[in-house]
């Protein structure tokens, strides 16, 4: 079926004509949980594509989409794809600042957004020029009203003329990268890229059987992982794509509505970990006794030695007594929670993999539409990214960089001026195969799978030559309980040194300490400092809650030169100077 569809309205509006009133959507509303059919949802489009192209919305118009998740994003994009329009998604947490280079740099000249607040955003943002056209999904001043832009209901046999004029190779959406060290880039992505994700993962995760299952929304849309597997790929599979109220609501929605299958970023792993052992903690002893246990035997079972009989039967009535407990708080359906958006810390889902939940890493990047690799519940090794998807190739460079090619890579970044392209041809080794996009991170292959080692630009050389990984140490650092941020510096320098941020006013003292044991001597962090929390508000946190680690460290650049002071100039610094070593 894959084979016939060259886009991805034309994707959605098929399986639409075949699913009929099957639920596709559910969000909150009114007080209630309100869904979606696949045929309401088709008619929407139909009325949205229509009400856009009395507006003079033509193909090739890049128009910007900045909404929380709901209903109404897939069916503005959707409908603005069947128009030959470029969606550029961006996030409701975005500055001004960040709208007005988004606008300037695609030169998009229309808006859809969800509220008055945003409404006012991107009108500022957009300057004296203004826009050709603004509409918002709720009562907003000098902007077209959604309900207003669906007052055609639209002919379906035009829609279904225009979305056969689309191409595979034609531009979808274009994504800004994040930004983490510069300003963020669009990403152009071609119908195919998003298709070749669907194909691949739906072959991939075909023995899970999802249809008719629900998948819990979290990310944002606009994060080019959610993107792909929200809006298209999950509800392809024939799965009820429930939006989420929020993470103060997740805990009570992973048992209110029993999901299979939920995607996050490490960050809610590490709170998640963090109340879990607080609420231990709370325990009387022979209970946190029965914890520890579950957790011992548990990774015994993942990474040997082989459990002995006596253990086995251990372990299965700490199965009944423990894991069954933490598992009800995702529900009773759940097959798996796949985490991306950054590396995640083999000890992290290592916890988790002990107590009976299924976590899994996976690996991407916004240009390769996004997902290049995944583990699976039943071919799960915690320690890499996964193997890649059918129809992607891997493969490691002499400088170390991994390299990924097929259908799902980028076209490019929009407006592109930069000397070293990420998508290169390598004529000498393989004179007829397409161009390898070059991603930028230190990796090896091990069995077929995926490792992740690094940025490729991001290793601290120190002064004696010793190479230091920072994102293996900030891992570390805020794996522990008591550090919720952390940065080490060291580049040029004698030895490493670290910004933290305590989590809830605790001491990280002992957590460094802890960290320290258990790196090699060139790797210790022999000073640091604490600092405020870096948040999206102060631009130290990208909206898919990444550190800006460059601009961090720029930031605080004072505070890290006084961590290389001699020790005397350090008498004032107290707590937060004395116990490093």
């Amino acid at each position: 079926m894959a084979d016939r569809w060259n886009s991805l309205p034309g994707m959605l509006l098929d399986l639409a004509g075949r699913r009929g009133d099957r639920p596709m959507l559910r969000h909150w509303a009114a007080g209630g949980w309100q869904q979606t059919s696949w045929h309401d949802f088709a008619a929407a489009v139909a009325a949205a594509a229509a009400g856009l192209r009395a507006q003079n919305v033509v193909a090739g118009d890049r128009v910007l989409l900045v909404s929380e998740n709901r209903p109404e994003f897939p069916i503005a994009e959707t409908a603005l794809l069947s128009l030959g329009a470029v969606v550029v998604p961006t996030y409701v947490t975005n500055t001004v600042r960040d709208d007005a280079h988004i606008l300037r740099d695609s030169g998009a000249r229309a808006a859809i957004v969800s509220t008055a607040a945003l409404a006012a955003r991107v009108r500022e943002a957009a300057g004296p020029a203004g826009l050709a056209l603004l509409v918002s999904m709720e009562p907003a001043e000098a902007a077209l009203s959604w309900q207003a832009l669906l007052d055609d209901p639209g002919d379906p046999a035009r829609l279904a003329a225009d979305v056969a004029l689309i191409r595979a190779d034609d531009l979808a959406c274009l994504i800004y990268t994040s930004g983490t060290g510069g300003p963020p880039k669009g990403v152009m992505l071609p119908h195919r890229s998003l298709l070749a994700n669907q194909q691949a993962v739906a072959q991939a995760v075909a023995p899970l059987h999802l249809d008719g299952e629900r998948y819990l929304s979290f990310l944002p849309l606009s994060h080019s992982y959610e993107h792909t597997i929200g809006n298209y790929l999950l509800p392809s599979l024939g799965m009820e794509v429930v939006y989420s109220r929020g993470a103060d609501r997740l805990a009570a929605e992973f048992r209110e509505i029993e999901p299979a299958l939920v995607t996050a970023v490490p960050r809610l792993f590490e709170v998640l970990r963090g109340r879990i052992t607080a609420e231990v903690a709370r325990q009387p002893r022979w209970k946190r006794f029965l914890f520890a246990r579950t957790l011992r035997l548990g990774l015994r079972r993942l990474d040997g030695p082989r459990l002995t009989a006596l253990q086995r039967a251990e372990d299965a009535l700490l199965d009944r007594l423990v894991r069954r407990t933490v598992r009800r708080r995702f529900g009773r359906r759940l097959q798996a929670i796949v985490s991306g958006g950054a590396r995640l810390d083999p000890e992290l889902s290592g916890f988790f993999l002990a107590l009976g939940v299924p976590l899994l890493q996976g690996y991407g990047q916004t240009e390769a539409g996004p997902v290049v690799s995944v583990n699976l519940p039943w071919d799960n090794d915690r320690r890499s990214v996964g193997r890649p998807l059918p129809g992607v190739e891997a493969r490691i460079a002499d400088t170390g960089e991994l390299l990924v090619r097929g259908d799902l890579v980028m076209d490019g970044y929009w407006n592109d001026t930069g000397t070293v392209p990420a998508i290169r041809h390598d004529p000498a080794s393989d004179p007829q195969g397409s161009p390898w996009l070059h991603t930028g991170d230190v990796a090896r292959i091990e069995n077929g799978r995926i490792v992740i080692q690094d940025r490729l630009r991001d290793f601290i050389k120190l002064v004696g030559g010793e190479m230091v990984s920072p994102a293996k140490l900030e891992a570390l650092l805020m794996g522990e309980d008591a550090i919720a941020q952390a940065v080490v510096a060291g580049e040029g320098r004698h030895h490493v040194v670290a910004l933290v941020v305590p989590l809830e006013d605790a001491d990280p003292a002992a957590a460094i300490r802890r960290v320290n044991a258990r790196l090699a001597r060139p790797e210790q962090i022999r000073r640091w400092c604490v600092v405020p929390a870096a948040t999206i508000e102060n631009g130290l946190l990208t909206a898919t809650m990444k550190l800006r680690r460059r601009l961090l460290l720029q930031r605080h650049a004072a505070e890290v030169d006084a961590l290389y002071a001699p020790a005397a100039n350090d008498a004032g610094r107290g707590r937060a100077a004395a116990a490093n070593t």
